[in-house]
C-alpha cells in the first residue's frame, strides 16, 4: 500500500532513533484512511473468554476471530477474499470494542454497530440473519433454526452455518445447543460457549 507525499514529520519518525512503533502505526492507519486506502481495520480486543481479533470495512464489522483461529491465518484470509488493503487500525473498531466491552460486563444486550456479511453466502447468510432472533438468554435447537430458516430438514448445514459464522458474539450462534439441551459444537471452544450462555443467563 502505498500513501501519497508523506510529511516531512512524518518521514523523520520513520527514520528517527527514537521511532515510537505504535505511533507509526496509528500515522499509517489515519493516513490510509483520509487517502482511502484502508479497507479493511482490525485491532484485538481483550474479553474473558480470551483476545478477540476484530476487522471492518468502511461498511461494518466483517470478521471477529476467537483466539483458536491463527490471527495471521485470519488475516490472510481477510486479504485474499475481500482486499489486501488490510492494516492494524483500531480508530475503525472503536464502537465494536465498547460493544464487546458492555456486553461481557453484563451491561449490553444488543449489539447496535454495523455489519458487512460479505464473508457468508447462501443458505449460511440466511441462518445467520435468523440468530439475532433468538433473544439474549435464550437457547434454540438446530432444528428450530433450521424451520426458523425455511429448510427444517436442513439441522446439518444449520451446524455449519454457525460453526463459520464469521461475526461470533455480535451475530449470537452460541444460543443454538443441540434439542436434547446439551451445547453442542463452538468455533471457540465448548467451554467458551458455556461462559457466553453463564453470561447471558445471570
Amino acid at each position: 500500500m502505498m500513501i501519497t507525499e508523506p510529511d516531512a514529520a512524518f518521514l523523520a519518525e520513520l527514520t528517527g532513533p527514537a521511532a515510537d512503533l505504535s505511533s507509526l502505526r496509528a500515522r499509517l492507519a489515519a493516513e490510509a484512511e483520509r487517502e482511502g486506502l484502508l479497507d479493511v481495520a482490525y485491532r484485538t480486543v481483550g474479553t474473558p473468554a480470551g483476545d478477540l481479533l476484530v476487522a471492518a470495512t468502511p461498511r461494518g464489522v466483517l470478521k471477529v476471530a476467537w483466539p483458536t483461529e491463527d490471527p495471521d491465518v485470519v488475516l490472510e484470509m481477510l486479504a485474499g477474499q475481500v482486499s489486501p488493503r488490510v492494516l492494524y487500525a483500531p480508530a475503525r473498531l472503536d464502537q465494536a470494542a465498547r460493544e464487546l466491552d458492555e456486553y461481557f460486563a453484563g451491561r449490553r444486550r444488543v449489539f447496535g454497530v454495523d455489519l458487512d456479511f460479505r464473508l457468508a453466502h447462501g443458505f449460511r447468510r440466511t441462518v445467520l440473519d435468523h440468530l439475532p432472533d433468538i433473544g439474549y438468554g435464550s437457547t434454540a435447537s438446530y432444528a428450530q433454526v433450521a424451520a426458523a430458516s425455511g429448510r427444517p430438514a436442513a439441522v446439518r448445514a444449520v451446524g455449519t452455518a454457525c460453526a463459520r459464522n464469521p461475526l461470533p458474539v455480535l451475530v449470537p450462534c452460541h444460543r443454538v445447543i443441540r434439542s436434547d439441551g446439551t451445547l453442542g459444537q463452538y468455533a471457540g471452544g465448548a467451554e467458551v460457549k458455556r461462559i457466553l450462555l453463564d453470561l447471558e443467563a445471570a
